[in-house]
């Protein structure tokens, strides 16, 4: 089955992966634009777009939907890309910045900065949510390790969930004794990417294109850890040098988006699987391929969560929640952890 796996993923060259990605992209992107829980004329939109005289109020929606909309094809790349990277380096399929508790870590540290620092903003959130997400990292690794490694896999979930576990209720605390850190974090902690003008992406830019520079860049690094350490010290390879410029690149990310768009959760599990099932096992390509699955995934959440309750709104942190529990549920059911 592996070999055959493989095989199949080797006949998908990686432009036909770029071609397809842009493609599903666009379409998102549309119906991001289109869709919402205001009706605007498809022509309207258009025209507001191209810079065409519309009413005020239409100029407005398109204005919130185009920022909403890069927003989450930011966050969703990020997020993506960063499990593929978590789940190399660890060789554990269950491992995203969710599940392993970084995202709650992060969420910890800015609403510690909130509340002893009154920061606010984007350009505030993502040091705290660096940190947190560091510290956070380090601990369930650590964690994982006083396992077998047999038990490693869900030994680290189960690590990340009490991390999450412990920072939620920390984070409780702290919001139920102030009342204006909790009016800055509530709207945050969801995790959406509505109301948030495109331009926060700049004050994460440099972050971000560090963290993606190191994501998408280790490919072969991640081929080669898959078959072992001892084999990668015997190709060459500088292990723990790849490694920590690896985890740097997906703690980068994970900080970045939870600072944009607060904690997402299994968006870094459920895109790397379905990718992986249609490229094949080649980290390279998969890394290609989750850039622009998971832009998708977060941008066609947020568009779902504009109508299913409408005329309010769901969180896309909840939708991708929905969508990415029972796949949870269906990967750990299918793992040999006896």
């Amino acid at each position: 089955m592996p070999a055959a796996h493989a095989e199949r993923g080797t006949r998908v060259p990686t432009s036909a992966v770029v071609a397809g990605g842009v493609a599903v992209v666009a379409v998102a992107v549309a119906l991001s634009l289109l869709v919402g829980t205001q009706a605007v004329a498809p022509a309207d939109v258009v025209t507001a777009l191209t810079g065409g005289a519309v009413p005020d109020d239409v100029a407005g929606i398109v204005a919130s939907r185009v920022d909403r909309t890069l927003v989450g094809l930011v966050v969703g790349a990020a997020v993506a890309v960063c499990g593929v990277v978590l789940q190399g380096l660890t060789r554990n399929p269950l491992a995203e910045p969710g599940i392993l508790g970084i995202n709650s870590g992060a969420a910890l540290a800015v609403v510690v900065g909130i509340k002893l620092f009154a920061i606010s903003g984007v350009g505030g959130y993502v040091w705290f949510a660096l940190a947190g997400a560091i510290v956070t990292a380090v601990v369930v690794q650590l964690l994982a390790l006083l396992a077998p490694v047999r038990a490693q896999p869900v030994t680290m979930a189960l690590a990340g969930a009490a991390v999450m576990a412990t920072s939620t209720s920390i984070v409780g605390a702290i919001l139920v004794s102030d009342q204006g850190a909790l009016d800055v974090f509530r709207f945050w902690q969801v995790g959406s990417v509505a109301g948030r003008g495109a331009g926060i992406v700049l004050d994460v830019a440099p972050f971000l294109l560090v963290g993606f520079v190191l994501a998408l860049s280790s490919g072969s690094v991640l081929n080669t850890v898959a078959l072992g350490d001892d084999l990668a010290r015997g190709l060459g390879q500088r292990v723990l040098v790849h490694r920590l410029l690896a985890a740097a690149g997906a703690i980068l990310l994970a900080a970045c988006a939870t600072a944009l768009a607060g904690p997402i959760a299994f968006v870094g599990l459920v895109v790397p699987h379905v990718v992986r099932a249609v490229v094949g096992p080649d980290h390279r390509r998969i890394l290609v391929g989750t850039v622009f699955a998971g832009p998708v995934l977060v941008v066609v959440a947020d568009t779902l969560g504009r109508v299913v309750a409408a005329p309010s709104e769901v969180q896309a942190g909840i939708i991708c929640a929905v969508i990415g529990a029972p796949f949870l549920v269906g990967l750990v059911r299918r793992m040999d952890v006896t």
